[in-house]
């Protein structure tokens, strides 16, 4: 009897355990003019703080982690500071995309790839390429990423197959407007984790978000270290996801 009832709460963490977890990491400026840093240096710091957040995952179990890296508003921050993010960006996958590769992890990058410097672009793409074959862990890197833009792009495909005659107004399906985003194949955040405070999506899949649970973090992102996500995943545990329909309790 115990090894069944041991059996059977197995089950039902893994049916709450998630199997994609979503993050808007915030807060790298805040944490560095609290110090009296300037923001670049709050930056720096968050890589740090993604490295673990990525390795954490793993431990986990947790088989897609979508990382919001840079926005499509962020162009818009000061030179400096955009440059800075760019150049840890070129750090991060130099450095890191190896062990990321040995260790069985596929980069997916989404969003727009017009317009971007060449040498990031180039980057990015050389990342998914060494990756793809890869199935153990899969990371996803949000950058130059804007959801309604997303979206705006994923309408745009869908309206020239309707001209050309390649789709049926029939065949735009909410399953149909899926594999036109960015996220094809990916499945649906389980848990979005934003820090800093901020109680907002701030532009980030609002498609996929339809029914996710949220954790909104008092922290900062340089400080998001393997506690406060172990603790984030423990509380999404304990909650239960209805989709529409009746609690467990009720049905039971």
């Amino acid at each position: 009897m115990k090894a069944r009832a041991r059996k059977a709460e197995k089950m039902v963490e893994q049916v709450r355990h998630p199997q994609h977890v979503a993050i808007i990491m915030d807060g790298n400026g805040r944490w560095a003019k609290a110090r009296g840093l300037p923001r670049t240096m709050g930056h720096r710091r968050g890589v740090e703080a993604v490295r673990e957040a990525v390795r954490t995952a793993r431990h986990l179990g947790i088989r897609y982690l979508t990382l919001f890296a840079f926005s499509s508003e962020n162009w818009r921050r000061p030179a400096d500071e955009v440059g800075e993010l760019l150049r840890l960006l070129k750090i991060f996958i130099r450095r890191d995309l190896a062990d990321l590769h040995r260790e069985g992890v596929k980069v997916k990058v989404i969003g727009a790839r017009e317009g971007l410097p060449p040498d990031i672009r180039s980057l990015l793409e050389e990342a998914e390429q060494l990756t793809r074959a890869n199935e153990q862990n899969v990371l996803v890197i949000a950058f130059n990423y804007g959801a309604r833009d997303e979206m705006a792009r994923a309408m745009r495909r869908i309206a020239e197959k309707l001209v050309t005659g390649e789709a049926t107004i029939d065949a735009v399906t909410p399953e149909y407007v899926d594999e036109h985003l960015d996220t094809a194949g990916i499945p649906d955040p389980d848990l979005i984790i934003r820090t800093s405070g901020e109680l907002r999506l701030s532009n980030f899949l609002l498609w996929q978000a339809a029914y996710s649970e949220f954790a909104f973090l008092p922290c900062l992102w340089p400080d998001f270290d393997r506690k406060a996500f172990e603790d984030a995943v423990r509380d999404y545990a304990m909650r239960d996801r209805r989709f529409g329909g009746i609690s467990r309790e009720i049905a039971s």
